[in-house]
């Protein structure tokens, strides 16, 4: 008898024991069920700490505002992806879906403690990737309670770039917490300070506020280095935005050189080239979302040789209809030209309509990685490699084939050119059509960074005619460094004139250069172009 007791009580206490965490479970889950900020705030941190099956879809739900309570019950559901209703405690969908909840809030100390939390969590995961993410999320929350499971995480991290940063994210914590040693702190510094980023050198700042003297001068010391790593960064981050922007300008100004050099023609319909090439890339990408979506990615390649094609045609036929009328005349063909690019503009809004038009970018083409603290992104890299392709394939068109060599000689000398045979007034067509094609080309290019829209053009002549100018008219070479020239110095100036007063100043620099040096950087040599 006395034995059964005891395995009563033995067993009284084991069931005790198991409805304990439980307990735990249903109270930190309860703390989120209400308008209490506070009272939010430390659910989060309750539920995370509650080893609750279901803690990280909680907690994440209430980062993405999926998570909502049942005032009458305290009862707590989450939202998945597909919309349907869980049972915050158990992960039990609920069919039908509840009525009556109200969405759990969120403010700015809401959001740090979800985001310390879902770090916490994930800090164990199997996925290096997701242990990274974690580790950034607990470095800029630096929420103290977090060292033990810190600890345990970098004791058994096998990955050197997460275990670094877990490490960071220990010694930001070392540093912002009270009742840490002097010795730890200075350590702690030096830790920090080989992130040398804005998250790492705002809490090097916070450090020499609240620090002692020792910890102050070495965090100091640190804010320093940090600081002449990240004006070097910024500058160089700088120098990729002026190549980006010039291998733009130089795709929208190549065709542009190519007809001003050899035929003379200021082609103010060269904008709607570009244009016309960015819209060929849109209805290519809707036959792709349409009829073929598993060649999304290949749209960009289609379109390329696409949009040549029909700028290049349409380049042709104003040649041959307008402009071999109007040569010798050029008040007349600036004229002319502009209506056409007026006639074009009001073409395609009547058959796409004036809004902009979304033109997706591949897979290849998204997102960007980090390199010595710039921030590249694919988008920009692949059009900078674009851009050179294109160039160095029109330089090996003008060099190494017989329409490249009759292109020069009329370039240089249109009456010799003549004299010794060269029909000069298909040489004008093709270059033209050939201009106009890369200016589709183009087209494809900016319709990844640009709004695709009827004024798209609009928006590159005039700086596609100061490349032009500043290179030297019809020398592809002077385009190229006129362009990534003209495109650094717009990068450099923004930041202390603005976008506007900019270009205003390179376009007053440029007229000053012109006055010293009509004829550009590299002027042509010939007898007809020196004449």
């Amino acid at each position: 008898m006395l034995a059964f007791i005891r395995l009563l009580s033995l067993l009284g206490l084991v069931l005790a024991a198991l409805a304990q965490p439980a307990a735990a479970q249903d109270d930190a889950f309860a703390q989120l069920a209400t308008d209490n900020y506070a009272a939010i705030e430390k659910g989060v941190a309750a539920v995370a700490e509650s080893g609750a099956p279901t803690a990280e879809a909680v907690i994440a739900a209430l980062g993405d505002n999926r998570l909502a309570y049942r005032p009458s019950d305290k009862a707590l559901f989450y939202k998945d992806a597909a919309g349907v209703f869980h049972d915050a405690r158990t992960g039990a969908a609920v069919e039908p879906a509840p009525t009556g909840l109200k969405p759990v809030r969120l403010n700015n100390r809401v959001r740090r403690a979800v985001e310390a939390a879902m770090g916490t969590l994930t800090l164990m995961s199997p996925d290096p990737a997701k242990r990274l993410a974690a580790a950034d999320a607990v470095f800029k929350a630096r929420d103290a309670a977090a060292l033990p499971v810190l600890s345990k995480a970098i004791a058994a991290e096998g990955d050197p770039q997460v275990k670094t940063v877990l490490a960071q994210a220990q010694a930001a914590i070392q540093l912002t917490s009270d009742g840490a040693a002097d010795s730890d702190r200075i350590s702690a510094v030096a830790v920090v300070a080989e992130r040398a980023d804005p998250d790492a050198l705002a809490i090097l700042r916070q450090a020499a506020e609240r620090g002692s003297p020792v910890v102050k001068l070495a965090a100091e010391t640190a804010i320093k280095g940090i600081e002449r790593r990240l004006e070097i960064a910024a500058m160089l981050q700088n120098v990729w935005y002026g190549l980006s922007l010039g291998s733009v300008l130089l795709l929208a100004a190549i065709g542009l050189a190519i007809t001003f050099g050899v035929m003379g023609i200021i082609n103010m319909a060269h904008g709607e080239m570009v244009m016309i090439g960015a819209y060929t890339t849109f209805v290519v990408q809707e036959l792709c979302r349409t009829r073929f979506p598993a060649l999304f990615d290949w749209s960009l390649p289609v379109a390329i040789p696409l949009a040549f094609l029909v700028a290049g045609g349409i380049g042709a036929l104003i040649e041959r209809l307008v402009i071999r009328h109007l040569y010798g005349r050029p008040l007349e063909t600036l004229l002319a030209t502009w209506g056409i690019s007026l006639i074009l503009q009001q073409a395609v809004r009547s058959i796409f309509g004036p809004s902009n038009r979304e033109v997706g970018a591949p897979s290849y083409m998204a997102g960007a990685f980090d390199l010595g603290g710039m921030t590249i992104t694919y988008g920009r890299m692949w059009i900078i490699v674009f851009s050179l392709s294109v160039f160095l394939g029109l330089l090996a068109v003008l060099k190494l084939t017989p329409f490249g060599l009759r292109m020069r000689a009329v370039t240089q000398n249109r009456r010799m050119a003549s004299a010794m045979g060269i029909r000069t007034p298909r040489i004008d067509m093709l270059a033209f059509a050939l201009g106009s094609g890369i200016a589709g080309i183009a087209g494809v290019a900016l319709s990844q960074i640009d709004n695709v829209s009827p004024n798209l053009g609009q928006s590159y002549i005039i700086d596609s005619f100061m490349v032009v100018v500043f290179g030297g008219v019809g020398n592809l070479w002077g385009t190229f460094v006129s362009a990534l020239t003209l495109g650094v110095a717009n990068k450099f100036l923004e930041p202390y004139a603005g976008a506007v007063l900019g270009k205003i100043l390179i376009l007053v620099l440029l007229i000053l250069f012109i006055q010293k040096r009509p004829r550009g950087l590299f002027a042509l040599k010939g007898r007809s172009v020196e004449a």
